[in-house]
């Protein structure tokens, strides 16, 4: 068993340190645009008179650097190659944006807009796997050259983790042609500002509980009765989580995405791999917090001594690194098998293993950040230090991407056999 990464990888993540070096850096660093990075970042990307949506400069950033990022063959990695990407697998991606995350911020990879040099595409392969021609033709195409971009509508107001009670439902009509009303509300819809449609999953049949019965649609933002009602400030600014509202909106049936009534598996595709990625995010940038604090703890020489000698600065710093070396090998240990399995397989076999590398990850870097801003005291709080922003972004994944209780009770039940691989062995106890 060998637990050296691939040299070809190893190789990539070079090509990838030298395109940041000769072209990105160089953007970050032009026209001012470091206020996006620095202690005004906040500011300098929140619209604050426009219900605090980013701000259009520095949206056309992001776009720029994707825009050389794909130009340069590193942006459609992980999409297959009919797309313009190379395949890229689940052991790849999640090194990847490991050793992106853990540079800290940068325009190379700015997780609070989910931007990277390397994208990640669930909404291309969603389509791939369960569109008609005319869709991929639409929501394939048009999203890579950039006319069509679609939201997530999944959340409600009053329905979160329990999305198989939603209220939003869905009724057949030949007026003004086959098709649906959709009527209902949601919540928490992220990229709306930008988005020209949103795939909203609604109740077609059945009853609230129902896992069959959910269907999903995509909808105009400008179809008539879809209003935006307004975008809700998180903790951490800008916003993009815009609340919706759906009036007898009419959608033809051919804006059904996969088939009436089966929308909830829709909703779940990829869901391991996302959830993968995202504790490989969440444990790179806590290694920086973690680097980051072991460094200063050395340079700082308060009463004449470094900081670092000090165990109560040692100890805290010990268990978050040994915590990140665990999880690094979980990540990693789980990726790779997932290369080697069907869909099917992995949420039989490794659901568990995904849940555990997603919740542990994302509480490990709040945790590391909020240590970081301890060891750094007074600087460490301030805006100067890109702590405080590592953690109130993160803190939304421990919310976002499956709870951290839900992540925990999906666990629970392959612990003790209620799903998994050891139903059969423990029923019989």
């Amino acid at each position: 068993m060998s637990f050296t990464l691939p040299p070809d990888l190893v190789s990539y993540l070079a090509e990838l340190d030298d395109f940041i070096a000769t072209k990105i850096a160089p953007l970050q660093g032009s026209n001012d645009n470091q206020r996006f990075f620095d202690h005004r970042r906040e500011h300098s990307r929140t619209d604050w008179e426009n219900q605090g949506i980013p701000r259009d400069d520095w949206e056309d950033l992001l776009s720029e650097c994707r825009r050389l990022a794909d130009e340069a063959g590193f942006y459609r990695f992980c999409l297959p190659e009919e797309f313009g990407g190379k395949n890229g697998g689940n052991l790849w991606m999640a090194v990847i944006r490991m050793h992106l995350a853990k540079k800290g911020l940068g325009l190379f990879n700015d997780l609070q807009n989910e931007h990277s040099i390397v994208g990640n595409f669930p909404d291309v392969l969603m389509v791939k796997e369960f569109g008609t021609e005319e869709q991929k033709k639409e929501f394939i195409h048009g999203r890579l050259n950039g006319t069509r971009s679609f939201a997530f509508g999944l959340t409600e107001p009053n329905h979160g983790s329990d999305a198989t009670h939603m209220f939003t439902h869905a009724i057949p009509t030949t007026t003004p042609q086959k098709g649906f009303l959709i009527s209902g509300a949601k919540m928490w819809i992220s990229n709306m500002h930008r988005a020209t449609h949103c795939l909203v999953f609604a109740r077609t049949s059945g009853k609230p509980g129902d896992a069959l019965g959910i269907t999903a649609f995509f909808v105009p933002k400008d179809a008539p009765g879809f209003e935006i009602e307004s975008y809700e400030w998180t903790f951490n600014m800008p916003t993009d989580h815009a609340s919706l509202t759906f009036t007898d909106v009419f959608v033809p049936e051919s804006a059904v995405l996969g088939e009436v009534g089966k929308g909830l598996a829709i909703a779940q595709t990829f869901v391991h791999e996302n959830r993968l990625r995202q504790a490989a995010s969440s444990l790179g940038a806590a290694e920086f917090c973690i680097e980051e604090s072991i460094k200063y703890a050395r340079r700082r020489k308060p009463f004449g001594k470094e900081l670092a000698s000090n165990q109560g600065i040692q100890f805290p710093v010990v268990e978050l690194s040994t915590q990140a070396e665990m999880l690094r090998l979980l990540i990693l240990k789980t990726a790779a098998e997932m290369d080697q399995m069907t869909q099917k397989e992995i949420e039989r076999d490794l659901g568990d293993k995904v849940s555990m590398c997603n919740y542990w990850g994302n509480r490990l870097c709040t945790q590391a950040a909020d240590r970081a801003m301890q060891i750094h005291g007074g600087i460490g709080y301030s805006r100067h230090k890109p702590f405080e922003h590592i953690y109130r972004h993160h803190r939304r994944y421990r919310i976002t991407e499956g709870s951290e209780e839900i992540q925990m009770r999906k666990i629970a039940a392959y612990l003790f056999g209620y799903v998994g691989p050891r139903k059969a062995e423990l029923s019989k106890l």
